[in-house]
């Protein structure tokens, strides 16, 4: 080789590692880590010097503990790129077998509207959006929620409804809890604790219930309610509607025989059913639950679903869950919010029924919202249609000599016919029926099935019983629902269900809702301890794919080998990241998920002949659902100390350990703590549990702090919950779905929960946490793609970048806020709390600071939480540096205003905050501050302003005057 050719094949070679070089620097355009974390390397220079550091290494030296970082990378796959992911997802969704439906036990196929699809499941501005507690900028989802709200109580005939509970099963449960502590005088003094429940009630409703009964002293007898005694040791009563196979029943004699034995009734009802039948209400019922899945709601294998919670009103303060309620605001404009907080769990703690710390916002508003798009009308016709091919079936097999059971009945027939002939043919035709017995098969009909399918079905049983017969072609509709249980009161009368059915209507309400709400896709959310990160689209795509969102949760197991595979999948990457063995994905929700890690420690207790261990040590810092399901749990709360510096009081918890020793069950701990502070002492406040026979619960809810760089095994915690919703990147969906899986380690694997109708669980497992085997299994999809294309190192970047931009936060507030908690070497974790107590002196006070936040852009952070008159800060990995510094500006903008403000001043721009377009383009305008001041402190806002849609919300007169529904239609008259 000569020279010239040496020379040249040089300076190709240094060319190509120059372009490699360049490509593997700037230009990874196929890395999602770079496209999930905000700030770049570009940014790594000036956010290091501002918070005053050389590197991040030093960074997390300052910040962490020695002794609990992790000593290698997390065991995970390497990353794939979106494109990669979305392919494997694809790949893996064809090994999920989609056969036709007629299972029913509470999931049925149904019709998602294109319109409801498009503009709402699939909508960033509808699923990234908070828990409306700022209703200012949430007004339109309030109003959507007040419409899912208003339909759940016309149809169940109750008097108020809430926002959503998380399945029919636990609502149900809710709806026992909710009897007992209603219960009379006399009955409390007695100790009346049976509680009657039907065998008609669905299998898992009872084996949630069988959970939830015994903690808190309720004895379950099943029975049927035919021949029940109404004894007066029974309190309450749970009856299904239809019964589990199809049955309807008239239960007004036997609600009002209970009622004269002081038995209040819970019914849980299927709520396309009440279109058609007489609603629970008017038999006199006092609660009433279920799921709204068939409004429009995939299966997706489980979940997410909402499910409705309906009762009387004066049963309001015992209600579990959100109430949205209608108020007014400053103007005595009608204005939406949040009802009755004081009830929930936040304010009474242990004392609380409930620990539910959420609803199913983002479902409750889709089965909303196809309630407005069909209207009462197209409600009827949905459910005549169902019905009359549930009697077409029946007349078609009975001619086959197939005999139907169901005295009366609305969607589900009971035949009679060899289970298991029948079921070689059906599943040979891709199609699932319930199977009871050897020689009985339930059959539930949903508003996807056509004539097709009908003739489908009766081919199936044709060739079973080897006969031939005619193919129908119209459906018969004549019906076979009993005089006496048909319904005869109208609902949803109101305007809002009948002047949107055309989509162009549809489309432009949704739109005008979606409008006055905040969420992710405007500007930050900066909520400590909720972690509103990137929901990114490659992660969310998967969930309108029907190989995924159109499996029934009851489905044979060998027709969800995609799902299976995902989860399985989901459960061992959640193992390796929390340094555990064991996960059960079956919590639908993070309190869930404390009740859960509670309820296997109680098992492993019990398995171990020491019942007597029912003694929980919660640290006085600790999330208010803690002591709620600590107490659920049926322990006994003893509160501990915490230092002036906001951490844990070791030595008080070391009395107190040893004090209890011989009944100690548990600590629940929260890590990096409420605070925001990576304690030092975790390991000795573990031991010390341990030492004195406890376990360690600890609390998920700060996660995103731990992934990568510790874990909860290495601080030395048994079982903790997992916000997935949160450090797993689900979206919030205004307030819901969350879900909350529990991790394990050997001790506790045993005792993961069951489901009575798919085999899941430990060897020794506790009955069910929640309905479906797997929860909430459809929005898993997004944590599993979260992790498949983040990998270890964009894990622990992600952790990285979240300590990063709360401390150049941090660093860019101090000389402005006081920040009330930090760690020994005056670092925060993923999070700080700013002190805005001393503004009082200014005549302002924190809610101000988060009303006027709004004017700027923005949702408040988390307003006095964990510590009255604070703010506390999550800026998360996936915000931008030109964004962390518009919400730092405006927080320091703010501040001036403060030092502006005295107490007299009547007409404060913080104490006026929000400021409406109607307030700023009035003709009348009486304000100290100019209208510019008002609407646009800071430049940046005039490029994107969002208008608070009412101004501040008068909370004490909603409560006085709680309104849960929307207006009669006489107010529109």
């Amino acid at each position: 080789m000569n020279f010239k050719t040496t020379f040249i094949s040089r300076l190709i070679f240094i060319f190509a590692i120059k372009i490699t070089q360049h490509i593997s620097t700037y230009m990874k355009t196929d890395a999602f880590a770079l496209r999930h974390i905000g700030t770049g390397e570009n940014d790594l220079s000036h956010m290091l010097k501002t918070i005053g550091v050389e590197s991040v290494d030093q960074l997390l030296y300052e910040t962490f503990p020695d002794g609990i970082r992790l000593k290698k990378e997390l065991n995970l796959e390497e990353p794939m790129s979106e494109y990669e992911y979305l392919n494997h997802i694809q790949e893996l969704g064809k090994k999920n077998k989609v056969f036709k439906s007629y299972i029913g036990l509470g999931y049925n196929p149904a019709i998602v509207p294109a319109v409801i699809q498009r503009n709402i499941f699939e909508n960033p501005g509808w699923y990234t959006a908070y828990t409306p507690y700022q209703a200012e900028i949430a007004q339109g989802r309030l109003e959507a929620i007040l419409n899912f709200q208003t339909t759940v109580i016309e149809l169940t005939g109750m008097e108020i409804a809430n926002a959503s509970l998380l399945d029919e099963g636990t609502a149900a449960a809710e709806a026992m809890a909710l009897l007992f502590d209603v219960r009379s005088r006399d009955q409390k003094k007695n100790n009346v604790n049976k509680f009657f429940v039907s065998e008609e009630i669905l299998p898992q409703t009872l084996s949630v219930l069988q959970t939830r009964s015994t903690p808190i002293g309720v004895e379950l007898v099943v029975g049927n309610h035919e021949t029940f005694d109404f004894s007066t040791e029974f309190f309450g009563a749970m009856l299904q509607y239809p019964g589990k196979y199809g049955q309807v029943n008239d239960y007004t004699g036997f609600i009002a025989k209970a009622k004269e034995n002081g038995i209040k009734v819970g019914v849980a009802a299927d709520i396309l059913s009440l279109v058609k039948l007489t609603s629970p209400g008017e038999m006199g019922a006092d609660v009433v639950v279920g799921t709204s899945q068939r409004f429009g709601i995939p299966m997706g294998y489980g979940g997410p679903h909402a499910a409705f919670f309906a009762t009387k009103d004066e049963y309001k303060r015992s209600m579990p869950g959100r109430i949205i309620g209608v108020s007014i605001d400053v103007n005595g404009n009608r204005a939406l919010r949040m009802a009755l907080g004081t009830r929930e769990q936040h304010i009474k703690r242990e004392k609380a029924t409930s620990n539910i710390c959420t609803a199913q916002v983002l479902l409750a508003v889709m089965a909303g919202m196809y309630a407005v798009y069909h209207g009462p009308k197209g409600l009827q016709y949905i459910a005549n249609k169902v019905h009359a091919s549930a009697n077409t079936i029946a007349e078609a097999l009975n001619k086959l000599g197939i005999y139907q059971t169901n005295t009366s009945f609305f969607d589900t027939i009971l035949v009679k016919a060899d289970a298991a002939k029948v079921k070689a043919i059906a599943e040979r035709n891709e199609v699932n029926f319930y199977y009871v017995d050897a020689e009985t098969i339930s059959i539930s009909f949903n508003e996807t099935t056509s004539i097709a399918d009908i003739n489908q079905i009766i081919g199936i049983f044709a060739e079973a019983v080897g006969k031939e017969f005619t193919p129908v072609k119209i459906l018969l509709p004549s019906g076979r629902i009993a005089e006496s249980s048909v319904r005869t009161s109208t609902f949803l009368q109101h305007d809002v269900f009948n002047n949107h059915h055309s989509e162009s209507q549809l489309m432009r309400y949704i739109k005008k809702l979606e409008r006055k709400d905040l969420s992710l896709n405007h500007s930050m959310i900066s909520l400590g301890s909720c972690t509103m990160k990137l929901n990114a689209a490659a992660e969310m795509l998967p969930l309108s794919m029907a190989n995924w969102n159109s499996i029934h949760p009851f489905a044979p197991i060998e027709q969800a080998e995609g799902y299976i595979t995902m989860l399985k999948k989901l459960e061992q990457q959640l193992n390796v990241v929390t340094g555990f063995t064991g996960t059960t994905l079956q919590p639908n929700s993070g309190a869930q998920g404390e009740y859960a890690g509670l309820m296997a420690i109680r098992a492993y207790h019990a398995s171990r002949g020491d019942e007597h261990r029912t003694v929980c040590l919660i640290p006085s810092s600790a999330h208010g659902t803690n002591p709620a399901s600590a107490a659920m749990a049926g322990m006994d709360i003893i509160v501990t100390k915490t230092t002036p510096e906001g951490n844990i009081d070791v030595e008080d918890l070391r009395a107190r350990a040893i004090e209890f020793k011989d009944r100690l069950s548990c600590l629940m701990v929260t890590y990096p703590s409420t605070h925001g502070v990576y304690e030092s002492s975790i390991i000795e406040i573990t031991q010390l549990i341990h030492e004195n026979g406890g376990l360690v619960y600890m609390d998920g809810a700060n996660m995103n702090a731990q992934v990568g760089l510790t874990n909860p095994a290495t601080i030395g915690a048994d079982v903790c919950h997992l916000n997935l919703h949160k450090t797993f990147a689900i979206p919030h969906g205004g307030g819901g779905p969350g879900v909350g899986p529990i991790c394990v380690n050997d001790k506790l694997v045993p005792f993961l929960p069951s489901n009575p109708v798919i085999h899941v669980g430990g060897d020794q497992a506790i009955t069910a946490i929640s309905s479906a085997p797997y929860g909430s299994a459809l929005v898993c999809l997004i944590s599993y793609g979260y992790i498949c294309m983040l990998g270890a190192e964009g894990l622990t970047q992600s952790t990285k970048h979240a300590i990063l931009n709360a401390n150049y936060m941090k660093a860019r507030l101090e000389a402005h806020y006081p920040i009330l908690y930090s760690g020994e070497m005056g670092r925060a974790a993923h999070e700080m709390i700013l002190d805005c107590r001393s503004f009082e002196d200014n005549g302002i006070k924190v809610t101000d600071i988060a009303k006027r936040l709004m004017d700027y852009g923005f949702h408040a952070p988390t307003v006095s939480f964990p510590v009255a008159g604070t703010l506390m800060i999550e800026p998360t990995e996936s915000e931008d540096l030109p964004e962390l510094d518009r919400f730092c500006d405006a927080m320091i903008s703010i501040r001036k205003e403060i030092e502006a403000s005295t107490k007299d001043d009547v007409q404060n721009i913080l104490k006026n905050a929000p400021h409406t377009l109607a307030m700023v383009t009035s003709d009348e305008w009486v304000f100290p501050y100019t209208r510019e001041n008002a609407a646009f402190p800071l430049e940046y806002i005039a490029e994107n302003k969002f208008w608070p849609s009412v101004r501040r919300v008068d909370e004490a007169y909603g409560d006085r005057n709680l309104v849960c529904s929307c207006a009669p239609i006489e107010a529109y008259m």
